[in-house]
């Protein structure tokens, strides 16, 4: 930036002086610093970013920092952290990291925090609480499948399907159902992120585990980042080796929308396309593809603060696929795309591609995810005689609430409360949605 030298020097001053608390106040402050004198101004970043169009030029909110701190930090919390602006910097920046370091600097002195992240913050305590959790570890397991919050919950069935696939590869495979903490990494709380996400990936460490197998992007993201000693792969670059695709469907054309958490792993790109191409798809390419996919408008949390910004991201995704099937590998990005457009997870036309293609694949919504969470825990536990088995320390709260909530929830989801049915699945719902808390 043209004062940028100014800048360093102030913000050096404020970094040298002897006032802890100043400090204390700033401790992200060097990085921001380095965007301020670094930025150039070239626009690349802002020509596609819906948030960087309403707030400006990187190098520009870096510069405000020091006199307007608390405002930036909670503008912050409108930015996606998609990485996008990473993608096309001329100069190496990564301004997506400057924002989640002042959400981080936020919620060190009490900012940031909306009503919005409740649920989102709560969906991930169930994630990683002791009713919810479930380690399974063969003998001589060094390998395990960690699926994440959303798929067992949203499509339970074809989950165990895909475990059941890597099983027939490698019979010392094994599962973990946990969450990654992504919610409290991407909220700026990092302390929590690092307590929940250190316990799950120490823990595995110390069962001699060395490659975890994920099947979300976001939990992609994280191990890749934080996961130590662990290495990372995905399930689709396992079962493309297997060529799972039946052929049947012969040039029908789709379009694919690559997760913005994944939008530089070039070999997973090329795995899900393979994929397609396997079950005989026509992948049809968005202008914005790969390490230059758009967000779907779900990262960041973005809706809790300013939904009318999150809901320009999915509306840019849904231009882009102009009428065509998107396919994804996503399942956050699969619920909400379909808002806006026809969309499918790529595990539907794995397992359902002719129900899929006609628009009757199907998948769960909250709370019966959470039905579903559970009693997918409960068949891992039935076959897992023999293995190195844990839960999340923790203890199960409300569990009697809970069980009766979920067998209202099985018996009217089956017909078997006719002719009360819909009376008792809506009472069910609100009953286990209060346990669950």
């Amino acid at each position: 930036m043209g004062n940028g030298l100014n800048q360093m020097t102030q913000w050096g001053t404020m970094l040298n002086t002897a006032d802890m608390q100043a400090a204390e106040m700033h401790p992200y402050s060097a990085g921001i610093a380095f965007v301020a004198e670094t930025c150039d101004s070239c626009g690349l970043c802002q020509r596609d970013c819906s948030f960087l169009q309403k707030y400006g030029l990187p190098g520009d909110i870096a510069d405000e920092y020091p006199a307007e701190p608390e405002r930036i930090q909670l503008m912050s919390f409108s930015c996606s952290l998609c990485g996008l602006c990473a993608a096309v910097c001329p100069v190496g920046l990564d301004p997506s990291r400057m924002f989640l370091d002042l959400r981080r600097e936020a919620y060190t002195l009490g900012r940031g925090h909306c009503r919005g992240h409740n649920g989102l913050l709560a969906y991930e305590r169930r994630g990683t609480s002791q009713r919810y959790s479930w380690y399974s570890l063969p003998e001589d397991c060094h390998t395990v499948f960690f699926p994440g919050c959303n798929l067992p919950g949203s499509r339970p069935e074809k989950t165990e399907k895909l475990y059941d696939s890597l099983l027939q590869v490698d019979a010392t495979i094994g599962i973990v159902l946990d969450c990654c903490a992504k919610p409290s990494h991407d909220l700026g709380r990092q302390q929590d992120f690092e307590r929940l996400f250190f316990e799950l990936r120490d823990y595995l460490l110390a069962a001699g585990v060395t490659t975890v197998i994920v099947a979300c992007p976001n939990c992609h993201k994280i191990f890749s980042e934080y996961g130590g000693g662990l290495a990372v792969t995905t399930i689709y670059e396992h079962i493309v080796q297997r060529g799972m695709g039946t052929g049947v469907m012969q040039n029908v054309p789709v379009t694919l929308h690559d997760p913005c958490a994944v939008r530089f792993a070039a070999g997973l790109h090329v795995a899900v396309r393979t994929l397609l191409q396997q079950q005989g798809l026509t992948v049809q390419e968005m202008p914005h593809n790969r390490e230059h996919t758009f967000c779907c408008g779900e990262g960041g949390a973005v809706g809790a603060r300013d939904g009318a910004l999150a809901e320009k991201w999915t509306s840019r995704r849904a231009q882009e696929a102009e009428g065509r099937l998107i396919v994804t590998y996503c399942a956050g990005c699969t619920n909400l795309l379909q808002r806006m457009a026809s969309t499918c997870h790529i595990v539907d036309l794995l397992f359902a591609p002719q129900r899929t293609l006609a628009g009757k694949a199907g998948s769960s919504r909250a709370p019966f995810t959470y039905l579903n969470r559970l009693l997918f825990k409960r068949r891992l536990q039935k076959r897992s005689a023999g293995n190195l088995t844990r839960e999340r320390p923790g203890r199960k709260a409300r569990a009697k609430k809970a069980g009766l909530a979920v067998l209202l929830l099985a018996a009217s989801s089956f017909g078997l409360c006719v002719p009360a049915g819909t009376y008792l699945a809506g009472w069910a719902v609100r009953l286990l949605n209060k346990a669950l808390q």
